[in-house]
């Protein structure tokens, strides 16, 4: 969706929005003879599976090793390690295998493939007692740190994805270890429901900010809250209060602030605050970001694609250079990010699960079994049928089953907020134009339907799409905050938090393009599908329209409401779970 589109939208809509585009297509590839020669095809089309399945054929033992050995060392050449690592597993335990194994540890550790404990992991289970380890049945294990995701933006804007060696080389650099932050014992403690009084806080940074002090932790990560579920108003105290379960938190290998209860991503002050400004008087009131592959690319890209569907079928080993001229011919994209400063977190993190999000889609990053990616989900039949440059769209909008208030308005709760995964096809003009279809096919649309399902078993194994829950939920609170016109209530012009307020969030390099992926599969030996990524559209729709009166948020306000607290005190946990 470009940004032109995106300003038609009610002022009252949340919006996140970037772009998404799989570009599926088919041709056809010569097979070559022997197993060694195919195999040889299978690496050179850089199809690691079908060849990895055709040497365990093998019968003989010695033959069989020496292939699975070439496909481990071609796999970890690609930066594939724990492919290359279940690859040597399935070679006999002789000497063979050690000798592979350890050759494949000096290569990767040549190349600073940063994932160096996984070969030995390998070298060890192959030297050591090999009978004994849980995956051949014994009771042994080794396990290495989970070294999570994550992307950076160069100095010039380029995203990327972080690679493990950049995580720990940026984790020593931030001097991060996972450990339990230092709080007292009252916030460390769980709480079913914990409530951060916005008018309170905002005092206190607002003390500390003219004292020349730091935010301190406990402020940035909202008491350690990890899911906003309400909104209290207190007009005749001034405040306006959010409130959620909560715990201390600590911080992970990859820097990021969880739950020691949950293990979630804690709520951001920093996010807050740039939503709060976004929705604010001076705000858009929407944003977003969009990742556009440039015209110029995609018609350079069909041009390509139709010159070489003319020309026949492609040789085997002509499979990988083919793709990659794909990838050049497409080139790299832009992003653009508005509604919210470039350089804020809220920007860094919908980039971030637009990118993550692609790479799922594609087949780059394991989405878990129950996500399979677009090549899983198709059939060779359905690959042999393709013929057509298309264009699949895919964007993320808000779930919510409802939003209740109370009939005196002074309690409000979000009820079952999550994430919407929606589907397009589009299809691509002469001049390299997308063009809405306004209908989906059915992989695509079964790709949206498994994100959507299974969006919270995602998101508890990919942190970011966590995260991207939290900035949508903080966005509907800022949102609720300006249409209730709850800060005129409690007369609070939200000081520091406002948009010329002396509250300056971190900022991060602002990402300005990425490098167009490209994944292939080939059907039956002689049918490729082909998709081109480029990005992700993402779409957060109002739910604002669902707001409905209710009963049994009658007595809500009056039981979350603080009693007497100390001087300066902006949290407190409720004296009875709702």
């Amino acid at each position: 969706m470009s940004q032109v589109t995106v300003k038609k939208v009610s002022r009252r809509a949340i919006w996140i929005t970037a772009c998404l585009c799989l570009f599926a297509f088919s041709t056809s590839v010569s097979q070559a003879a022997t197993p060694s020669e195919q195999i040889a095809a299978h690496l050179e089309a850089g199809e690691f599976q079908p060849a990895v399945e055709l040497a365990a054929s093998v019968e003989n033992a010695d033959l069989k090793s020496e292939l699975l050995s070439q496909i481990a060392m071609a796999q970890t050449a690609d930066q594939q390690f724990e492919a290359s690592r279940a690859t040597l597993n399935r070679m006999p335990l002789n000497a063979d295998r050690a000798n592979a194994t350890a050759a494949q540890a000096r290569q990767q550790s040549l190349q600073g493939g940063g994932a160096d404990f996984e070969s030995l992991i390998s070298l060890i289970e192959t030297v050591v007692s090999p009978l004994t380890w849980e995956a051949v049945g014994g009771l042994g294990t080794i396990n290495d740190f989970d070294t999570g995701g994550g992307i950076y933006v160069d100095a010039n804007g380029m995203v990327a994805k972080m690679t493990t060696t950049e995580q720990n080389n940026r984790l020593k650099e931030l001097a991060l270890e996972a450990r339990q932050a230092s709080l007292n014992n009252d916030m460390a403690a769980p709480s079913n429901l914990r409530m951060v009084s916005l008018t309170r806080l905002e005092k206190a940074v607002q003390d500390r900010i003219a004292q020349g002090l730091p935010v301190a932790d406990s402020m940035q990560n909202l008491a350690g809250i990890y899911q906003v579920q309400h909104i209290f108003v207190y007009p005749e105290s001034g405040e306006i209060v959010i409130a959620g379960p909560a715990a201390g938190w600590k911080y992970t290998e990859s820097g990021y602030t969880v739950s020691s209860q949950s293990g979630v991503p804690t709520l951001q002050l920093d996010d807050l605050v740039t939503l709060l400004r976004t929705f604010g008087p001076e705000g858009e009131r929407i944003f977003g970001c969009s990742i556009d592959p440039r015209p110029e690319g995609l018609k350079d890209l069909k041009d390509y694609v139709a010159k070489s569907q003319a020309g026949g079928a492609i040789s085997s080993r002509a499979v990988r250079s083919w793709t990659n001229q794909l990838q050049r011919k497409l080139g790299e994209q832009d992003v653009t990010i508005y509604g919210v400063p470039v350089s804020s977190r809220v920007a860094r993190v919908i980039v971030e699960a637009d990118f993550r999000m692609k790479l799922i889609g594609i087949g780059k990053l394991e989405g878990g079994s129950n996500i399979p990616d677009y090549f899983e989900l198709m059939t060779a039949a359905q690959a042999a049928d393709m013929s057509s440059l298309d264009a699949l769209r895919w964007w993320l909008s808000l779930k919510c089953e409802s939003i209740l208030k109370s009939n005196d308005s002074d309690a409000y709760e979000l009820r079952e907020s999550s994430v919407l995964c929606q589907s397009e096809n589009q299809f691509i003009n002469k001049d390299g134009e997308r063009v809405a279809t306004g209908t989906a096919e059915a992989n695509n649309q079964q790709f949206a339907n498994n994100f959507t399902n299974h969006y919270s078993d995602l998101s508890r194994d990919d942190l970011v799409f966590a995260d991207l829950q939290n900035v949508f939920d903080l966005a509907l609170i800022s949102a609720l905050i300006n249409q209730q016109q709850l800060a005129q209530q409690v007369n609070w012009d939200l000081g520091s938090f406002a948009a010329h307020g002396d509250y300056h969030p971190a900022t991060y390099e602002a990402p300005q393009t990425v490098d167009s992926v490209v994944n292939h599969k080939v059907f039956n030996g002689k049918n490729i599908v082909v998709q081109v990524a480029g990005g992700v559209q993402v779409d957060v729709s109002a739910a604002l329209s669902k707001l409905t009166a209710t009963d049994r948020l009658e007595n809500a306000a009056e039981q979350a409401q603080a009693g007497n607290l100390p001087v300066g005190r902006w949290w407190w946990d409720a004296k009875k779970a709702q």
